[in-house]
């Protein structure tokens, strides 16, 4: 027998907030705090849901899974950035359920009431059918993510310093990372400076020549949504750094030591080994989707993301507004849908909360236009790639333009003055802030993202395919930097 679910009843933080109407953000994310901060101070009562009790800042997970800054660097607790407005109440935990005729939504068993509802609950990883592989070749999505495959990288160094087979050292001291995508590119480029500064200064039994990073990707380039000459560019800076470019196959299996291609063109079949495997090469909406349309009857397209009206709304209910990676959104002069990055995420997030406060005063609201900066992703250590509007910058520039731009859409101030230390610390020193080891293997790889388990169970887990990565309707990449290029909010 199910539960019996209460109302969650709380009382406004005060009496002349009990007649504003409420407005309910499910996700902190990049669009999710985008639209809390612009509801700030304003007459309406505001609810930010959460499962997690902080920001993470996604664009820079790879420095974390590099050892280059460490994740409080990365992450800022929601209470402390939004919290103390008040008209804004913080609230940990997941949405399970969205009744949208009755205008409440289930989380932590309880029912709570909305006047208008705000989804920005991102987005996971997609193995394409393959759930089995994420043991084996985790993600990059969250802290734990991260963590794990610090964790992983350095105690393969550790094993093969006590190695007397110089095959298995040169096994254990390779690293395969599929998806070549901006976030496959930057986690390359960090791997393989991080091993190989490290083999030559920390490491007695270890040769730096022998450390290898695979990049798999079955396009026949990198960074395919940048423009060619600087796809091109950012792919001669990596083989020069020791990056091995592995393009045109199509992943069909996954083990600890091995990863086997498919060539597309002939068919062949090509084993690799490596001592350590990560995936960036896919995402998928949230599951949040699924619970809306089941609710609501919106439409979803391929990727799972919610089909949404102009204003972000679903069909039928105004009041419930979809945002950031969860939405599909294809109201743009070219008819594309926008990428699922962190651009357009905040752009969405400010815009929704913004209407939400025209329509509540009785006022009309501009229409919705995305402003596109360009895209750019860093490979190395004061190199990038950067596609400004036409304008294409690579190298030291490139680098300073993306560190510039990494640094004005940081959050939280306190975080943007210990990147910045961080950073020239480690060009000056070429030391990097976080080489430990902690934790046990996969201690955190069933940590849940998103009502997963209930996915993998339930009637909508994912079907099995045969997709090569980077080839799903959403793109190849995870997490591409802010703003101007994307990132997962």
């Amino acid at each position: 027998m199910a539960p019996e679910r209460f109302f969650l009843e709380l009382e406004p933080p005060a009496a002349t907030q009990a007649s504003w109407p409420h407005v309910v953000i499910v996700g902190g994310g990049f669009a999710g705090l985008r639209a809390t901060h612009r509801l700030i101070g304003k007459p309406v009562r505001v609810t930010l849901i959460d499962k997690r009790n902080f920001n993470l800042f996604q664009p820079l997970l790879y420095q974390v899974a590099t050892g280059l800054v460490g994740q409080a660097d990365v992450a800022s607790p929601l209470r402390q950035m939004v919290g103390q407005a008040s008209n804004v109440q913080v609230l940990l935990g997941e949405v399970e359920e969205i009744d949208v005729k009755a205008k409440e939504l289930v989380f932590n068993e309880r029912r709570y009431a909305y006047d208008h509802l705000i989804l920005a609950t991102g987005s996971g990883s997609s193995y394409f059918g393959h759930e089995e592989w994420r043991a084996t070749a985790p993600p990059m999505k969250i802290l734990e993510h991260a963590n794990e495959i610090r964790r992983r990288v350095l105690m393969a160094l550790e094993e093969a310093e006590q190695t007397p087979d110089p095959q298995q050292r040169k096994v254990l001291q390779s690293v395969a990372v599929i998806g070549g995508g901006p976030t496959g590119c930057e986690l390359a480029g960090s791997l393989i400076d991080l091993m190989r500064h490290s083999v030559q200064r920390d490491f007695k039994q270890l040769r730096q020549s022998d450390c290898k990073v695979l990049l798999i990707d079955p396009g026949d380039r990198v960074l395919r949504a940048m423009h060619p000459k600087l796809s091109e560019a950012a792919g001669a800076y990596l083989q020069r750094a020791g990056v091995e470019l592995v393009l045109g196959g199509r992943v069909q299996q996954i083990s600890d030591r091995d990863v086997v291609l498919t060539n597309k063109a002939t068919g062949e079949e090509q084993r690799l080994s490596a001592g350590t495997v990560c995936w960036t090469a896919g995402v998928r909406a949230s599951h949040l989707g699924k619970v809306l349309a089941a609710s609501s009857g919106c439409p979803l397209d391929k990727g799972g993301r919610v089909i949404v009206d102009p204003d972000f709304s679903i069909p039928g209910y105004p009041e419930v507004r979809v945002v950031g990676d969860l939405c599909a959104y294809s109201h743009t002069p070219d008819g594309k849908p926008l990428p699922g990055m962190a651009g357009p995420a905040v752009q969405m997030g400010g815009w929704v909360a913004a209407d939400i406060l025209a329509k509540i005063e009785g006022q009309t609201h501009s229409s919705f236009r995305f402003s596109d900066f360009g895209s750019m992703a860093v490979v190395g250590p004061l190199y990038a790639v950067a596609d400004l509007r036409g304008i294409r910058l690579s190298g030291l520039l490139g680098w300073l333009t993306w560190g510039l731009a990494h640094l004005a859409f940081m959050p939280e101030m306190e975080n943007r003055l210990s990147l910045l230390l961080k950073w020239l610390w480690q060009i000056g020193t070429r030391e990097r802030d976080s080489l430990l080891i902690i934790g046990n293997r996969n201690q955190h790889m069933g940590v849940e993202v998103g009502l997963e388990e209930r996915e993998r169970s339930g009637p909508h887990a994912d079907a099995p395919s045969v997709m090569a990565p980077a080839e799903a309707a959403h793109g190849p990449e995870s997490s591409p930097p802010p703003p101007l290029a994307g990132s997962a909010p």
